[in-house]
């Protein structure tokens, strides 16, 4: 459960990365030493940096890079590839569009996911069928962007057999059923500068409220000299998450969460860019198999002497009920 923590921990995973195929791995030190950071911090804040993850910083600065270029668009070539029913919930929104908790947030963004097939998980995944929206312009947006979803699907995976390791004594707790064939999300999202002195009421001007994550794990690669994201402790305060240059922030999501049956809590986040420039956030989410059932682990049940009954959920219908629950519907038409 969250702490009354004061900063979020910085984790060099570089150990972790050079023996995460190796079926011995759990017995190296490096190892261990990495696994034992993860897991303080996901007991303590459910957040912390990585570094040294093995992803080029010159592809972070690039996917931030190509994403100021096209919020930088005039708005009648950013609708191109509106966001809508038909299109899967895929696409661009515009300010206010996307709501938290019923209150329209101060950013736009486009959201990507992994593609969904007619059929492909039946009645379950049928609000999510459709294809992703890429812009033309940047014209190079689709390359970066699928080579970073790739890399960033590739890291999680990895940083997931930590927290496997961490919660079960095994690495492989996050393979097969559960996320062997992992979903993900991709937001890119973009919030403008503070408003003057003289304009609207800063208290209407939060570019995303406070929330919990849906999924397993959240990449967050933030732009280097903005500092916007705060995280709650557990008396309440909100404590911020500044930007480190070649890092990632990491959270654990409701799904996680449900698995740790107690041992780590997602924790609630907001977003407030005080700043006067715009500023650009790519959220990639690495979530469980998509038709997969979430129930506290064996392993966590042991532990902690009991289980939580009600933690269950299978994750495609509490993903697509999140999705509908963030669009005012007749945005999307």
């Amino acid at each position: 459960m969250a702490t009354d923590f004061k900063s979020i921990p910085i984790i060099d995973i570089s150990a972790l990365l050079a023996k995460c195929n190796d079926p011995k791995m759990a017995e190296d030190p490096g190892v261990s030493e990495v696994v034992r950071q993860i897991n303080q911090a996901c007991r303590e804040a459910g957040f912390f940096y990585v570094k040294s993850h093995g992803i080029p910083d010159s592809l972070l600065k690039e996917v931030k890079s190509v994403a100021h270029k096209f919020f930088d668009l005039l708005n009648e070539e950013k609708v191109k590839i509106k966001i809508s029913q038909a299109a899967g919930y895929r696409g661009y929104q515009r300010i206010r569009e996307n709501v938290t908790k019923g209150i329209p947030d101060m950013h736009e963004a486009i959201d990507y996911y992994r593609e969904v097939k007619e059929g492909m998980y039946g009645d379950l995944g049928k609000t999510l069928e459709g294809i992703n929206q890429w812009p033309s312009n940047p014209q190079n947006f689709k390359e970066i962007m699928d080579e970073y979803i790739r890399l960033c699907t590739d890291l999680s995976r990895n940083i997931m057999r930590g927290i496997s390791l961490a919660l079960t004594g095994s690495p492989e707790e996050f393979e097969g059923e559960r996320a062997g064939d992992p979903f993900w999300v991709m937001r890119i999202i973009g919030y403008p500068g503070a408003p003057k002195p003289d304009g609207p009421d800063p208290t209407d001007e939060i570019g995303c409220g406070a929330h919990t994550d849906y999924g397993l794990l959240t990449l967050i690669n933030q732009d280097d000299d903005i500092t916007a994201l705060q995280i709650r402790n557990l008396s309440g305060e909100w404590i911020s998450a500044p930007p480190i240059p070649g890092t990632f922030v990491c959270n654990i999501g409701d799904m996680l969460k449900i698995y740790a049956n107690g041992l780590y809590e997602s924790t609630l986040h907001r977003v407030i860019n005080n700043s006067p420039r715009f500023r650009v956030c790519i959220a990639y989410f690495y979530e469980t198999n998509f038709d997969t059932t979430v129930e506290p682990l064996e392993t966590c049940i042991q532990r902690t002497g009991f289980a939580r009954n009600s933690e269950r959920a299978v994750y495609g219908e509490h993903l697509v009920k999140k999705v509908l629950n963030n669009f005012i519907p007749e945005l999307l038409i």
